[in-house]
């Protein structure tokens, strides 16, 4: 090509660890590369270079994201890659010591270096070794998440709706990584979900460290009513609204008033509690009591028909009790949580919770986590089994394993579900495809999930059949695009 702008520069392949925030994250940088001229092609074919952006929240998930770099430095020492760039928490939180730790790193990008991502792959390609990290502050506004490549299925994305946490946990190195809670102005959100949408997203997914804060930094007081709101009727062609992680503080009457009543926010609310022993909480710096969580919860229920409520707990806290586990456990029992995941206590670095006395066996944090899912798997399994003989609008993922042709057994979920982190629902009906909302009468559950049967076919045009294509990616059938966004 004689157009300089559109020459391929490199392939690459890309590895997105860690959680919602940082899938967005990864989609940025992929679509900035692509803009730039890098080819993204499968691990398979041997690509230039391999970016992997990683998480580093917790001790399990630095281990996986280490594991993976050094599986990318052996294949570049095989001969297999150009470079290997490292992305992300895990490079924002150990910075320079992560070329210590791993010599064979070509380029270390923070999370605030994404921007600059086109420039260390530069930097590989025109063999400058000179320079090997990229290192940003955080910055004073919310970053500009548009012209994503996005790596989901076509029909749902992720939103991030703010970036950073102001509220300093003991337990957690998120605020050191991600930085101080920055709002993204709600006319950009809506921006960004229109353009989702005219790119075929139906179920959109809001994410933040902190959702229910919302708007506390540039607005003066929480908005998060008001963005949700303005979601709902300034959107056309959504169907469903999905919030992930609201710290139990916050909950205004409006946003109660406006969950309770909307049409296409989904009755889901995922709302990490952590502990219910105030002693704990304390220890913690929750900065909520057991009184006001359960008022909370109890308002919940009471505004919003059929809700689910996810919600995570830590167990192994540094001095947690046999009495405060037992306490949690009681609550776990009475609570009765739609969905509900247990995390083990990981002994951060550099947080205040780090130097706190009272450490608990390893073997006795995994037997309170197994405890409380023991209590969680029967109430999960019942609040299921209520679906039984009911129908409910079901959102088409992908064919299920095995399928042949036009698939007769689709994996999808319903409003109960949020992906990758709880059940599925296994559904029987023919002529569906990835992104299909069908109506469908649950028949039966398996541990998690649900099983059920459409009951209408989708009326679309008939077409002459063509051959699958191979998917280069996590997001299914589809292969990666790059919308034209922002």
């Amino acid at each position: 090509m004689s157009d300089e702008s559109t020459d391929i520069k490199a392939t690459f392949s890309f590895v997105s660890l860690g959680c919602a925030k940082n899938l967005v994250d990864s989609e940025r940088m992929l679509g900035l590369l692509a803009q730039d001229g890098y080819v993204l092609v499968p691990e398979t074919e041997s690509p230039d270079l391999v970016i992997v952006n990683t998480c580093g929240f917790i001790d399990v998930a630095r281990q996986e994201s280490m594991s993976v770099i050094r599986e990318m430095v052996d294949r570049k020492n095989a001969g297999d890659l150009k470079g290997v760039i490292v992305a992300g928490c895990l490079a924002e939180r150990f910075k320079d010591n992560l070329l210590v730790e791993e010599p064979g790193i070509d380029q270390v990008v923070g999370v605030f270096g994404r921007e600059e991502i086109s420039q260390a792959a530069g930097r590989i390609v025109g063999g400058l070794v000179e320079q090997r990290t990229i290192f940003n502050p955080a910055p004073i506004r919310a970053q500009d998440d548009t012209a994503r490549l996005r790596i989901t299925p076509r029909h749902m994305a992720y939103l991030k709706v703010s970036e950073g946490c102001d509220r300093l946990c003991t337990f957690c190195a998120i605020p050191g990584m991600r930085g101080k809670h920055v709002t993204k102005p709600m006319d950009e959100v809506v921006r960004e979900a229109q353009e989702l949408v005219a790119d075929g997203v139906k179920e959109l997914i809001l994410v933040a460290q902190d959702m229910t804060y919302y708007g506390m930094d540039l607005y003066g007081r929480p908005r998060l009513a008001e963005l949700l709101q303005r979601l709902e009727t300034e959107v056309e062609g959504l169907a469903w609204i999905r919030i992930l992680y609201c710290y139990p503080q916050f909950f205004t009457d409006e946003l109660y008033e406006t969950l309770g009543s909307a049409k296409k926010i989904l009755p889901y609310l995922d709302m990490p509690l952590q502990h219910i022993d105030d002693r704990v909480l304390r220890r913690m710096n929750r900065r909520h009591t057991r009184a006001q969580t359960e008022s909370i919860i109890d308002r919940l229920r009471t505004t919003i028909p059929n809700l689910i409520l996810r919600t995570t707990f830590i167990v192994g806290f540094p001095g947690e009790t046999d009495d405060e586990f037992a306490t949690l456990a009681d609550f776990v029992e009475a609570k009765k949580f739609e969905r509900m995941g247990v995390f083990v206590y990981s002994d951060e670095p550099g947080t205040p919770a780090f130097k706190l006395p009272g450490r608990i066996a390893e073997e006795v944090k995994l037997a309170r986590q197994e405890k409380l899912m023991s209590i969680q798997r029967p109430i999960a399994e019942a609040i299921n089994a209520r679906f039984i003989g009911q129908d409910m609008d079901v959102i088409i993922d992908s064919p299920a394993p095995g399928g042949r042709g036009r698939a007769k057994a689709w994996i999808g979920r319903g409003f109960a579900d949020a992906p990758d982190v709880d059940g599925v629902v296994l559904v029987k009906g023919r002529n569906l495809v990835p992104g299909d909302l069908v109506p469908c009468r649950i028949e039966a559950t398996e541990g998690y999930d649900m099983i059920a049967t459409a009951l209408a076919e989708p009326d679309r045009p008939e077409r002459a059949p063509r051959k699958p294509r191979k998917s280069s990616g996590p997001g299914g059938p589809d292969k990666p695009r790059l919308p034209i966004l922002g």
